[in-house]
């Protein structure tokens, strides 16, 4: 087993495992590839924590690192860090890769000076890397009730008393305005993901909840959503603003 930063020469393999790695997962189909791909031309990419895990000279697993914000309450900003995706090749999932390769990068995080992390993520995972909910160490998530207790919002001290160092008591953290590139540009998404091999998006138990892009309609049940000209479903749209491959005017 080998890690190493990512070349340039490995860029579409590792988008490619990126997309297979979260297909329908979080949603029908998924964006990460293209948050990748965008990404390392943002100043906020860390190129040494831009890692690939190789098996037997195939790349199996990736990850990256980004520089971040807290925001006070009295509107200071204070550096932060944050991670994502990370990605293992399905073929190779629940066999310990992503724990070896998050654990790696932490460690390699940790002699880089990065303090802190806040990250968005399953707890059952990350607590098993050190992470805990992020509202016990009184850092807020921007799109949750300020007392909220959000499950899915994580954080760790890779340097332990960092918080308190800066001066922070409380915080509130924004992801990077790079991890929504695919919202901001979506026909720059869709010209992106057509370079890929076709593959079937799915509507699955478990996803992210789901809204249409045009009028935020919540898309719970599969005929909430639109359909596409040759009748296949379409995943942006709710069903009175897009039919048969045409906007509802």
């Amino acid at each position: 087993m080998n890690i190493r930063q990512e070349q340039p020469n490995d860029y579409r393999e590792v988008e490619n495992l990126t997309r297979e790695a979260f297909w329908n997962i979080y949603r029908p189909g998924c964006a990460e590839h293209f948050v990748l791909n965008r990404f390392r031309e943002n100043p906020d990419f860390i190129p040494e924590l831009d890692l690939v895990m190789e098996h037997d000279g195939r790349i199996i697993g990736h990850v990256m690192f980004s520089r971040a914000e807290l925001v006070l309450d009295d509107g200071t900003r204070c550096p932060s860090w944050t991670f994502g995706p990370i990605s293992i090749h399905p073929d190779y999932k629940r066999q310990g890769y992503g724990l070896q390769l998050l654990n790696h990068a932490l460690a390699k995080a940790r002699g880089l000076g990065v303090g802190f992390l806040c990250m968005e993520g399953n707890i059952a995972f990350y607590s098993l890397a050190g992470f805990g909910l992020a509202s016990k160490l009184g850092i807020h998530y921007h799109a949750e009730p300020r007392d909220a207790e959000v499950p899915y919002f994580l954080a760790q001290e890779l340097v332990p008393g960092w918080l308190k160092a800066g001066g922070i008591v409380e915080a509130t953290y924004c992801p990077p305005k790079g991890y929504f590139v695919a919202d901001a540009d979506p026909e720059a998404f869709e010209a992106y993901e057509a370079t890929f091999p076709a593959k079937e998006k799915a509507f699955l138990p478990g996803q992210l909840p789901q809204f249409c892009q045009s009028c935020g309609m919540p898309l719970a049940r599969a005929e909430d959503f639109g359909t596409n000209a040759d009748g296949s479903t379409n995943y942006d749209y709710c069903r009175h603003c897009y039919q048969d491959g045409k906007y509802n005017m």
